[in-house]
């Protein structure tokens, strides 16, 4: 159903969450194209390089030196294993609520690319994007050798092309993989954050949390702010930033947050190295490990304070406002849906301790979908305790584990079939949800995780319901 045009990205490279296929080249270096539509863009760029993700920074910094883009305005480069794409959120929406114009490139996206490129809080339109491309593909020919691009590199060019056009007064880039050899590194950050490090994509970053760490710390800069919002940093990106003399803020000792238990409204404090602000409420996103995620990007605006200020009240009309899809983002209606794209055991061990702190439903029903070469077992462990009946799916992309698979993990793990628990196999993520919706009764509760491709799958058959 949404295997072609707009939706042509459910299959193609998802470079950014580490959700990559890899495809044959079919296009040559030297022969310039155009077309007519993003979508006619999109699914020629899915196969005009020979493989989903290629580390380096070598072509990608061609084509931007014969596009000449430079940014005049503070640039945000965001990574980390998770929490990035709240990081990128919070401070887009404060920033907002503070009257600048703002650039904001994230993914991957759910269900339409131009998630990917906000301005001011929109998503850019076809047309704003399209002569970009064009401007890209121009350059990329231009080279005395051209080269050829991944999907994830060029389409990163031609939002960085539509932002450095906008006389935008911030740009924030979440990074794609790792951060050291990732297209958005090709731009000098003036703030960089790493929200965590954990083990994930671990066939191009190492398997080690110091490996993980050296290469997330890639983006920082000589004499420029690097936030670190991991509680335990490993060493490796602390002995970088000394080596490379970045401004290293470090959480617990150059900021922190403090929540003020007692009061029924939860309110909580960010203290920075020079700033203070008290009686914050909870951000509108949910979940337990947001506080850290927003001390992060206050730690970043506090840094970027002599360029960008924002006030106390915009950090609060920020944090009430502040939206971001498919993280525990709990649906309006009954039964209740939590959509969470979660998929490694850190994200699930997160996504279990909120799961808990949602009060009783007597069964939990999920749809779960993972990629092939993640720690599965892992995931799984964190969360059978939350969950009564599993709809395992097979996702729409050559990476994903079957469904038997998914099945077999679970089983290995001790859940059986019985009145209060069941494993049920689909083909694809909206049989899966359809049939929970059937089974759960009201009270009941439907979690959908596990990829990005999952999520999607969910939230587009509820899309085509409500039409």
């Amino acid at each position: 159903m949404f295997l072609f045009g707009r939706f042509a990205s459910f299959t193609v490279l998802r470079a950014l969450a580490g959700e990559h296929d890899h495809f044959m080249a079919t296009s040559s270096t030297t022969s310039s194209f155009t077309f007519p539509t993003l979508d006619v863009w999109l699914t020629h760029l899915e196969s005009a390089h020979p493989v989903g993700i290629d580390m380096g920074l070598t072509r990608i910094s061609k084509v931007r030196a014969a596009l000449g883009l430079k940014f005049t305005c503070p640039v945000i480069t965001v990574g980390g294993t998770n929490g990035k794409g709240s990081a990128c959120a919070i401070i887009e929406t404060i920033l907002a609520r503070a009257g600048y114009r703002v650039g904001c490139h994230t993914s991957p996206h759910l269900l339409d690319f131009n998630e990917r490129a906000r301005l001011n809080g929109v998503d850019a339109t076809d047309d704003e994007l399209l002569e970009h491309f064009e401007a890209v593909e121009q350059a990329r020919v231009s080279l005395t050798e051209p080269v050829t691009l991944t999907y994830f590199e060029f389409t990163t060019l031609a939002i960085m092309r539509l932002f450095a056009t906008r006389d935008l007064d911030a740009v924030i880039f979440e990074v794609g993989l790792g951060g050291r050899l990732d297209a958005v590194n090709i731009i000098d950050t003036d703030c960089a954050i790493v929200t965590s490090i954990d083990i994930d994509h671990t066939e191009y970053l190492g398997d080690t949390r110091e490996k993980i760490g050296f290469e997330k710390a890639g983006i920082f800069r000589p004499d420029t702010p690097a936030i670190c919002g991991d509680p335990s940093p490993p060493q490796s990106l602390i002995d970088h930033a000394a080596a490379i003399g970045a401004d290293l803020w470090l959480v617990g000792r150059d900021f922190r947050y403090e929540a003020q238990g007692g009061n029924e409204r939860q309110q909580w404090s960010y203290i920075g190295r020079t700033q203070r602000r008290s009686a914050l409420a909870y951000p509108a996103l949910r979940g337990a490990n947001q506080l850290i995620n927003t001390s992060a990007a206050l730690a970043a605006l506090e840094a970027l304070r002599e360029r960008i200020p924002v006030s106390a009240q915009d950090i609060r009309l920020g944090l009430a406002n502040v939206e971001l899809p498919g993280r525990f983002q709990v649906v309006p209606g009954k039964p209740q849906v939590i959509l969470d794209v979660a998929h490694n055991p850190q994200a699930a061990a997160v996504l279990a301790h909120n799961l808990g702190n949602m009060g009783f439903f007597p069964y939990t029903y999920a749809v779960f979908g993972a990629m092939g070469d993640k720690d599965i077992a892992g995931i799984v462990e964190h969360l059978k305790g939350e969950i009564d009946h599993w709809n395992v799916t097979t996702l729409p992309t050559p990476r994903a584990a079957s469904s038997a698979m998914l099945e077999s993990v679970l089983r290995d793990a001790g859940v059986n079939d019985s009145s209060d628990s069941s494993v049920t196999q689909f083909n694809n993520p909206a049989d899966a949800f359809q049939d929970a919706l059937k089974r759960a009764s009201e009270n009941d509760r439907i979690l959908v995780f596990g990829s990005f491709h999952t999520v999607a799958g969910a939230m587009a058959y509820r899309k085509s319901q409500h039409h």
